[in-house]
């Protein structure tokens, strides 16, 4: 072979394998840049989750002091009510301890006014007896002038 003829051959080749060298290169380069751009586009993604997971996270912890703090509202509403139903109590039990004081002093004062505690007679609370005997509201049959029959 002539020697001409093998240059040519040597020369392409070497262009031959620098042009598939140039585009084995300009595809690492988009292959890179694509990777880049999807890269990108994750850490954007990850930002827009983070800050949703940290608003999120805000508003539970709102929440959740919203909901202690109610809690506490209602256990000091309790314990007011408590309270004031002790105080009640207490005032209940020494307006009783009067009364019976006082029931004490009118059985002393006139033993024939208060009968076995007072209003609270064996006639029955709020029913006074007539002079006959008869509570109030009460007739008999042997009454003259009367039907015979009982009413109330």
């Amino acid at each position: 072979m002539d020697t001409w003829l093998i240059i040519v051959l040597v020369v392409v080749a070497v262009v031959l394998l620098a042009l598939l060298a140039l585009a084995l290169s300009k595809r690492s380069r988009i292959s890179r840049a694509r990777k880049r751009e999807e890269a990108r586009g994750h850490l954007q993604e990850a930002r827009i989750r983070g800050a949703r997971a940290e608003k999120e996270q805000a508003l539970a912890e709102e929440q959740a002091a919203a909901a202690r703090r109610e809690l506490a509202e209602a256990q000091e509403r309790a314990a007011l009510a408590e309270q004031e139903a002790r105080e009640r109590s207490a005032r209940a039990d020494e307006d009783r301890t009067a009364a019976e004081q006082l029931r004490a002093r009118a059985q002393k004062a006139a033993p024939d006014l208060v009968h076995d505690g007072g209003a609270d007679s064996a006639d029955g609370p709020g029913r006074h007896a007539d002079p006959d005997g008869r509570a109030a509201g009460e007739t008999t049959t042997d009454q003259p002038g009367t039907g015979g029959a009982t009413r109330r």
